[in-house]
């Protein structure tokens, strides 16, 4: 039995959409990593109850964060985008942890700096604060190790698997690769595929611009300190209105509910399973799609089959067109020494 609603919320569900085709479909996925986080930092003594927990989000990882101060007697402070929306600042007032929001703002991009400038301003004033660094510390990838644990047990003896999911700041995908590569029972052919929107620096496409928007939690206008370049087989760039016709697709087919990036996701693993008919192919379902009603389901009608969307193969990155590009990444460092130096800064 659970001893609070995280770790309910933070059990994914494992489901078969076809015989090579499997979504990891969780309610909020971050609860997974800000709880172990958490509970990490509490017995390394590194913060102790009643402290307060400080980080920037988009969204889900301040709802997830703000369970994991709630289940282990922390406080919380949320630095949130533009984004946060009413029933989240409701939820997060109820469960006592304090939300600076930034004021509107049409890119993201600046929105994101906004928020991390503002946290620098806090640790000046509170160096008490304890910073959760979601986008540097791979304290984050800890809570993926039981989830990849389960992948392997349930998926069973399969030719080989691919891993599809955002990239953001890295610890699920690049977790789950990591578990499932180094166990000593597991597979050593495990693919990583990252789906990345136009725009975000991670992967060098911040000269792409979307006419929409940037998919908020699966990129970046800034460096992200946790990102493992090196994890990565295959990258996928994918436009806001793929997305949203992916996020569809996945609703009218599979009656699976899910945000944008899922439907992102959704996209380039069925693409990963066409060419590779013998793998396995699990993609990451991170949260549901109840705040993309407006902006993403309510336009179902407007939304293009997915058969009529084929990506474009890139081999480098100056190519990158819109609304979807693949690129075979090989396993490379980050594409600049900014990242890199990132990279060891945060390490």
């Amino acid at each position: 039995m659970d001893q609070h609603i995280a770790e309910a919320i933070g059990r994914p569900d494992l489901i078969r959409l076809d015989d090579r085709l499997v979504c990891l479909r969780f309610e909020t996925m971050k609860v997974v990593s800000a709880l172990a986080a958490v509970r990490h930092l509490l017995d390394t003594g590194a913060v102790r109850r009643g402290d307060t927990l400080l980080d920037s989000s988009s969204g889900i990882y301040a709802y997830a964060l703000a369970l994991a101060c709630h289940r282990y007697g922390m406080r919380c402070h949320i630095v949130g985008s533009t984004t946060v929306d009413h029933t989240l600042r409701t939820q997060l007032a109820v469960l006592g942890a304090t939300l600076e929001q930034m004021p509107p703002c049409s890119d993201l991009k600046l929105d994101q700096k906004r928020r991390v400038a503002r946290i620098h301003e806090i640790l000046a004033a509170h160096p008490e604060y304890h910073w959760m660094r979601q986008y540097h510390d791979d304290i984050h990838y800890l809570g993926y190790r039981a989830i990849a644990d389960r992948i392997r047990q349930e998926t069973g003896d399969v030719t080989g698997l691919t891993v599809v999911g955002g990239v953001g700041s890295g610890a699920s995908t690049g977790a789950l690769a990591r578990y499932l590569r180094g166990a000593a029972a597991g597979r050593a052919d495990v693919e990583l595929v990252g789906v990345q929107p136009y725009g975000s620096l991670t992967f060098g496409a911040e000269h792409v611009s979307d006419p929409e928007i940037i998919i908020a939690g699966i990129g970046s206008s800034i460096l992200f300190g946790n990102v493992s370049h090196e994890m990565y087989d295959t990258l996928h760039w994918i436009s806001f209105d793929a997305a949203l016709a992916g996020s569809v697709d996945l609703l009218r087919r599979h009656a699976v509910f899910a945000g944008l990036s899922t439907g992102a996701g959704y996209l380039a693993a069925r693409h990963e399973r066409g060419r590779s008919p013998e793998r396995t192919v699990l993609f990451i379902a991170a949260d549901t799609g109840h705040r993309y009603v407006e902006s993403v389901y309510a336009r179902h009608r407007e939304a293009a089959r997915i058969s009529d969307l084929v990506p474009q193969e890139v081999s480098d990155r100056s190519r990158l067109t819109l609304p979807w590009s693949r690129m075979c990444w090989n396993r490379a460092p980050a594409p600049d020494t900014g990242l890199s130096a990132a990279r060891r800064a945060h390490s």
